[in-house]
């Protein structure tokens, strides 16, 4: 994916929330608050080989990345999910890496976007 690409699809978004700019706002507003939440505790938990938390918290970084329309950040979040499950250690740093670089991404987006409203 390109730097220039938009990392976020508001289609799904926009289908979840029947074009009710209100409510897309507010879930906009509640991941952008999350996504610090989810990098920080990820990689808590990575660091202290917390994997069963590890998993619970990419699973649900997931399913708000998926409302976001982040399909390839959903899959390496659920790739971390299930690597964690079955204590791959080794290659949860890489996968956790690009997660973190697509969730500030997001982030910046998400910052200009509600700029707007």
């Amino acid at each position: 994916m390109s730097s220039n690409q938009k990392i976020i699809d508001f289609n799904h978004l926009n289908s979840l929330t029947n074009g009710d700019e209100s409510f897309k706002k507010e879930l906009s507003a509640i991941f952008l608050n999350q996504i610090p939440v989810f990098i920080n505790n990820m990689k808590k938990y990575h660091a202290h080989n917390n994997l069963e938390n590890l998993a619970r918290e990419a699973h649900t970084a997931k399913s708000s990345a998926m409302i976001f329309g982040m399909e390839n950040t959903g899959m390496l979040l659920k790739e971390i999910q299930l690597l964690a499950e079955n204590n791959n250690v080794s290659e949860i740093g890489p996968a956790l890496k690009e997660v973190e670089k697509d969730l500030l991404r997001a982030k910046t987006e998400l910052d200009e976007i509600l700029k707007e409203y």
